[in-house]
């Protein structure tokens, strides 16, 4: 047989692919008179919205409740980002959209992942040359309200929702991705810290997503690494090996032999005479002379997989102390917007289009410094200097693409408000354990400042539309004091629905979720019938369901949450009597869709005050059940009860009179505006009647 010059073959196999890619083509943009802007802020809470208005420092939010009103927004079960805005964007309940926590757990090996998308990971022949790119896919159902109107002909302009990365084809339409869009390590955030007071017991991976690194000076140099994307063939024997049951001491060796290969490392020295304020940093091949307290810009980054392989990202470095020792901080390594290695915009150019206007801008969808103040590698000053560099990128793209006038529907969203709540409500909260007066008189008014940035932003953004466009500002839930921590795991423990083998007492970190350690070690599944993963779910270990279920569907099932839901409701804090509960919901009850399967059995809803532990969100079941929460990370509302945490909804027309108002009103009432008709399988109701 004839063998096809090779220049064919690729040329068939680029037109077999351009083909395979191609799409539906839009319809025409239909004549459109009506405008309508929303405008998202993450976490904002109504009461402080109503407290502000009241005292005057919020004014141009009082002037549109004024023209239209201000309105508590029910959020979801659970009441946390993913879960809410997914309703936000489809009008539906998470049992049908399949977005009910940051995690999602496979029910054969009870192994947690990163939820919202699946990851399908890269192909290699001979464990070197590339066959097969990585693959993404979001794991949310329904149909989002952009999409059924762009096909209509609504053009639209959809900024950092989350949930949406990837980024979905919106006809007649563009997107630029949110959450859970990740850093170059395939993280919500990894950041790296160096410095010179760290011991080497301090050094490596932290709770909430750090590293942590010693440097030593020789001669007023030293001389380290910058660690960036995993290597894709070693993380792939890690999970392979992970997902072994039981993990045997060999495989534990192997791991433990294969963790020092994963990361593809960058060079970084540090030139720096001690008692000078100022360091030079050479990362890679970029020189920074940087003083105490300057941040870089970006920092262009090349790291090399292989012979094959290159990832591109940038970062942003801060010299932190220059003294006596010096500390520096580099924030997470943001895919950059030009040359990301996967698709962060429908279509895939338009992210590069921005960088020509705007320049870089923040890629990650967590954007904001929120983990190394947490794990106290920053302080508060430059959190909050963070913070307005992360409003400001999302700033800048909003009114960009609000300029551009390409739109008839417009959807931009900031979570910087929710970031700055997590962290400093200790400072408004003076039963907070973590309350400190001398914090408090410098940093107590830090929600509320950004609080008037967004009322700022808004009074901005209604300078650059029509005086006719419709508005909407828009929250997916309230906040509440994280107080005392509940360890839902260990709680089961005690209570005998949960079984160890031996005491169990290492703490959990991010870094065993991402790849590179060990999950639920020690664990009885043979007499476990329930645990506890992600905010404040409780999952049945079910015959047929779970890899080693041992509770029976139906009447076992119903026994087991009549047990855990009565034994919950007597749970107190031995401090104060309070009860630590507030609801437990059960599956069936609250969810309905073709997702139901992937639900929790049981979701807690926490009284105000009490959350659920992070050890329990990681699989965790460390000693004690109710302890007081001496983390910076103070406020939050992912487990605590939808009854009182409903998000924001402020309009620029009146509403009619309703007993709720639910987030999964917002996609009928978009729709009913343009003239659609919302879809049948929609759970909620247009706002419009």
């Amino acid at each position: 047989m004839r063998r096809l010059p090779l220049v064919f073959v690729v040329s068939l196999a680029a037109l077999a692919i351009a083909m395979a890619c191609r799409t539906t083509p839009p319809v025409a943009p239909q004549r459109v008179t009506q405008k309508l802007l929303i405008l998202g802020f993450d976490g904002m809470d109504p009461d402080l919205v109503r407290q502000w208005v009241a005292e005057g420092k919020l004014p141009n939010f009082k002037a549109l409740i004024e023209r239209g009103g201000l309105y508590d927004l029910e959020t979801t079960h659970s009441p946390e980002s993913p879960t809410a805005w997914a309703s936000f964007a489809t009008g539906v309940n998470p049992g049908k959209h399949n977005i009910y926590d940051f995690l999602v757990r496979d029910t054969q090996t009870y192994l947690p992942d990163l939820g919202m998308v699946k990851r399908t990971p890269a192909k290699f022949l001979f464990d070197w040359i590339p066959l097969q790119r990585p693959k993404i896919e979001s794991i949310r159902g329904g149909t989002s309200f952009w999409v059924t109107a762009g096909a209509a002909g609504v053009r639209s302009s959809i900024l950092t929702v989350p949930v949406t990365y990837p980024p979905e084809n919106v006809p007649n339409g563009e997107m630029l991705s949110g959450l859970p869009l990740p850093d170059i390590r395939g993280t919500m955030g990894t950041f790296s810290y160096f410095a010179t007071d760290l011991s080497r017991y301090e050094e490596g991976n932290t709770e909430f997503g750090g590293i942590l690194k010693r440097i030593v000076f020789e001669n007023g140099t030293a001389d380290t690494q910058l660690d960036g994307p995993p290597n894709p063939i070693v993380r792939q024997k890690m999970l392979a090996l992970r997902a072994k049951s039981p993990v045997t001491d060999a495989d534990r060796a192997e791991l433990e032999a294969l963790a020092p290969q994963v990361d593809v490392k960058v060079p970084m020295r540090i030139a720096w005479q001690r008692g000078s304020d100022t360091a030079t940093v050479t990362l890679q091949d970029t020189a920074l002379t940087l003083k105490v307290g300057q941040w870089s810009d970006w920092v262009d980054l090349r790291f090399r997989i292989n012979l094959f392989i290159a990832m591109r990202g940038m970062a942003q470095v801060i010299l932190l102390r220059a003294d006596d020792d010096l500390q520096l901080y580099v924030s997470p390594i943001n895919w950059r917007p030009e040359a990301p290695p996967l698709p962060i915009s429908s279509p895939t150019a338009f992210a590069e289009s921005l960088v020509k206007t705007l320049g870089p801008f923040r890629t990650l969808g967590w954007a904001e410094a929120t983990w190394p103040l947490e794990e106290g590698r920053i302080d508060e000053a430059v959190f909050m200097e963070d913070l307005s560099r992360a409003f400001d990128d999302r700033a800048r793209v909003i009114l960009n693409r609000i300029d551009a006038k390409q739109w008839d529907l417009l959807v931009g969203v900031i979570e910087t408000t929710d970031r700055v709540q997590h962290m400093m409500w200790r400072l408004i909260d003076q039963k907070h354990p973590m309350y400190d007066a001398a914090l408090a008189a410098k940093y107590g008014d830090a929600i509320e400042r950004i609080y008037r940035r967004s009322d700022a932003f808004v009074g901005e953004v209604l300078t650059h539309v029509d005086p006719d466009t419709a508005v909407m500002v828009v929250s997916d839930h309230g906040f509440h004091s994280f107080r005392k921590a509940v360890n839902l795991n260990t709680w089961l423990v005690q209570e005998g629905f949960m079984v160890l083998k031996g005491q169990q007492d290492n703490q959990r970190k991010l870094d065993d979720l991402f790849g590179a350690g060990t999950f639920w070690e020690g664990v009885d599944w043979s007499r476990t019938r329930a645990y506890a993963m992600g905010l404040g779910q409780i999952y049945f270990n079910v015959r047929g369901r779970e890899g080693q279920g041992i509770v029976s569907p139906g009447q076992e099932s119903v026994a087991l949450a009549d047990a855990i839901t009565a034994r919950l409701a007597t749970l107190v804090d031995p401090d104060t009597g309070e009860r630590v509960v507030q609801n437990v919901y059960r599956r069936d009850d609250v969810y309905s869709g073709r997702y139901l399967e992937n639900a929790s059995d049981l979701q807690v809803g926490f009284a105000d005050g009490y959350r659920v532990s992070w050890q329990t969100s990681l699989g965790g079941a460390p000693a004690g059940i109710v302890y007081p929460n001496m983390k910076k990370w103070s406020a939050d509302h992912g487990s605590f009860d939808i009854a009182d945490t409903s998000g924001v909804l402020i309009t620029s027309r009146p509403l009619g009179a309703r007993d709720r108002y639910r987030i999964t009103d917002v996609a009928p009432s978009v729709l009913e505006y343009f003239g659609l008709t919302p879809g049948p399988d929609l759970d909620g109701k247009s706002l419009l009647r």
